[in-house]
């Protein structure tokens, strides 16, 4: 378990207060894997909290927490919250916007989402509490709502989301009655803004499970409810998610920006033969529509620009843009990318094969093999006509 949080548990503690690890920490902890964060649980009020440490601030809006830093770690701290209170306020679809009322620990308890994510941890009495049949839930291996699951995906659509995406990492069953809200959950997520769901987004796919979560947004109808343009049955899509979760277990580096431009490159290639009629370029009309769904920061936008831009290049070799194109910063993303597309296109595969290859031979033989390319010729700039 984290020494930071318990620190944290502990300070609580001695200032008369409850506090206990709570959620997810704890439900990986009991199925044998490390917990990416620790979260805690408290009676205290948020000002009570911020006042027993010197590095903490009050976040959030829909649901206000406390961020205790230790170090270089971020601990998050909430207040028990009623399970039924008159001051959560609802839309008019019954989702939450906000719900800060204080309350006892049984009655958090049944406020949380799922039954596996509403277990306790007393570290000083070294005691797991459960309300909520969660260990039984995990026993079984099955998500199951806390509570009638239409009322709880009303209150929170992404609800469904975090469901795969738990289903996913943990090899657990979604309970049938989840499973039954999917086209509901569906027509809601669209009432989501599009920055919270690229930070769901983000969870989904980096999470080491991507082709699991991609598999089963794909039966329950949702992954066109993320991305609209897509097409759910792309092989090239399959391949990217299993090549995403086999770089996590290396160690190696992901963006998220490399996926969007997988799972939109059919749409843009479709846009992109049909551009003469377009006014915008092809890549802005396909994230332009994205966007609408699910935000896409301009850091990645531009990533994705870049590495569709290279495809046509890396494809149509030349003698003179070999080698520029090797010391393009976007070089290994696009030659990925180049690679990926190989294994659905068997027409791309010897030039992904001779990519390969410049990169892995000496520095004679790369220039050979650049020599023997085919020279482009330069196009001719047309001089200004003179003022008559």
């Amino acid at each position: 378990m984290d020494a930071n949080a318990l620190a944290i548990i502990n300070t609580l503690n001695s200032a008369g207060f409850q506090g206990y690890l709570v959620g997810g920490c704890v439900r990986d902890l009991l199925c044998g894997k490390r917990p990416k964060d620790f979260d805690i649980a408290t009676d205290a009020t948020l000002p009570e909290v911020k006042k027993l440490f010197r590095r903490a601030r009050i976040v959030g809006r829909r649901f206000p927490i406390v961020h205790v830093r230790h170090g270089r770690e971020i601990i998050e701290v909430s207040t028990f919250r009623q399970s039924i209170s008159n001051n959560v306020v609802h839309d008019d679809q019954g989702m939450i916007l906000r719900d800060s009322t204080e309350g006892t620990l049984e009655e958090d308890a049944f406020r949380r989402d799922f039954t596996i994510n509403a277990l306790y941890y007393d570290p000083i009495q070294a005691e797991i509490i459960d309300f909520v049949g969660g260990l039984a839930d995990i026993k079984r291996q099955r998500i199951r709502f806390i509570g009638k699951p239409a009322v709880r995906i009303a209150e929170d659509p992404v609800r469904m989301l975090r469901a795969i995406r738990f289903a996913a990492k943990l090899g657990f069953d979604i309970d049938a009655a989840i499973t039954d809200l999917s086209a509901d959950a569906a027509d809601r997520l669209t009432a989501i803004p599009p920055a919270r769901l690229f930070d769901e987004f983000t969870k989904l796919f980096l999470s080491g499970h991507s082709l699991a979560v991609w598999e089963l947004l794909v039966s329950f109808g949702l992954a066109t409810t993320l991305f609209p343009a897509c097409n759910p049955n792309s092989s090239l899509a399959t391949l990217a998610m299993r090549n995403t979760d086999h770089r996590i277990a290396e160690g190696a580096s992901v963006t998220p920006g490399f996926l969007l431009a997988i799972v939109l490159w059919e749409d843009f290639q479709a846009r992109l033969a049909n551009s003469l009629s377009a006014s915008d370029h092809p890549a802005v009309l396909t994230l332009r529509d994205q966007q609408q769904r699910i935000a896409v920061p301009r850091r990645f936008s531009t990533f994705i620009h870049e590495v569709w831009g290279l495809q046509v290049r890396l494809e149509t070799r030349s003698r003179r843009s070999a080698s520029r194109l090797l010391q393009h910063k976007r070089f290994r993303a696009g030659y990925d990318f180049l690679c990926l597309r190989a294994e659905s296109e068997p027409e791309l595969q010897e030039t992904a094969s001779w990519w390969t290859t410049l990169q892995s031979v000496d520095a004679e033989t790369r220039g050979a093999m650049i020599a023997a390319l085919p020279q482009t010729k330069r196009r001719r700039r047309r001089k200004k006509s003179e003022p008559t």
